[in-house]
């Protein structure tokens, strides 16, 4: 693998002050850059928040003066071309809007070194439109992380059309050696993998609360305290192992029969703003019901017990 000592975060927003933090812990120099007003200041706010959250997940107590270190090596810098002159490693974080990621990565190209990876978080764009009019567009790759990628292991990696292999796998050993859960995506999909499967279980929960069927706190529930513990330990394949004593084949030929009944009731559903304005209706009574409750706080906490879990118990 290459040696990466500087990393440029293009783009920081939520994804992209949760990468900095991310890279920051891990003794990288960080070069940091985004247009929107006040970003600076909004970077290392947030930069704060997440590393505590790092240092919690190691189990260190005393770290406020290690954050301060830490922020030292993060550079914020106003024009992109600063940004990535020295970088090793790019990870880019901007809107996803094809025309502008497009116009981007032409000046990202145009001004880092020639065989920096260059790595895009984006959550549905493929990386053969995005690298269309680069320079040098075989060291573009997909690393799409699940937010918030401080916290949550998984990077999604495919290439376009254009990039080479060897810089996926560059790019794969990266992540890995940095403790992240890197999937080597083998064809570009829409989506790409772990968001396809996320949005046909919410297109299912949506369509179930719309149809009247139970309500949004219901279908909560019913993953919150079901599916989603198991899931927390095993996926879908590890889980139908589990269902039969006989393992994963003879749970398919007990269970399939009965999926494709439920798979042929699902109906197709489109979100039109009457949907909208239903769902968030229905949302906002169970955030309602819950009261003074922080979910970000709740959830990221949460997130670093099931990760401490995890870790101890060396799951997949």
């Amino acid at each position: 693998m290459k040696q990466i000592k500087n990393i440029a975060i293009v783009g920081t927003g939520v994804i992209g002050a949760s990468w900095t933090a991310f890279f920051l812990y891990k003794g990288f120099n960080v070069y940091a850059y985004d247009p929107a007003p006040d970003a600076e200041e909004n970077l290392k706010n947030r930069v704060t928040i997440y590393l505590r959250d790092l240092f919690e997940l190691d189990h260190e107590t005393d770290f406020d003066g290690k954050v301060t270190q830490l922020l030292a090596q993060l550079h914020f810098k106003n024009e992109l071309a600063d940004a990535v002159a020295e970088a090793d490693f790019i990870q880019e974080n901007g809107p996803e809007r094809l025309d502008l990621k497009q116009d981007l990565y032409l000046n990202i190209t145009k001004n880092c070194p020639e065989t920096t990876i260059i790595a895009s978080s984006s959550s549905g764009l493929k990386v053969s439109d995005i690298q269309k009019n680069s320079l040098h567009p075989e060291r573009i790759v997909l690393g799409h992380p699940f937010n918030p990628p401080h916290l949550l292991p998984l990077v999604e990696i495919i290439g376009g059309e254009q990039t080479s292999q060897t810089y996926k796998d560059q790019a794969f050993e990266f992540y890995s050696h940095l403790g992240k859960k890197p999937i080597l995506i083998h064809k570009e999909v829409k989506g790409h993998v772990a968001n396809r499967l996320q949005s046909a279980l919410w297109r299912e929960a949506f369509y179930l609360v719309s149809e009247g069927v139970c309500s949004a706190e219901d279908i909560d529930i019913a993953i919150t305290n079901g599916p989603g513990l198991r899931w927390a330990i095993y996926g879908p394949y590890l889980n139908m192992q589990l269902a039969n004593q006989q393992g994963f084949k003879a749970a398919l030929h007990h269970l399939g029969g009965p999926m494709m009944e439920w798979w042929g009731d699902m109906h197709a559903y489109t979100l039109d703003e009457n949907e909208i304005e239903k769902l968030d209706q229905q949302t906002q009574v169970f955030i309602e019901k819950l009261g003074e409750f922080d979910l970000l706080a709740k959830r990221d906490e949460a997130l670093i017990d099931i990760l401490s879990m995890r870790k101890k118990l060396e799951l997949p």
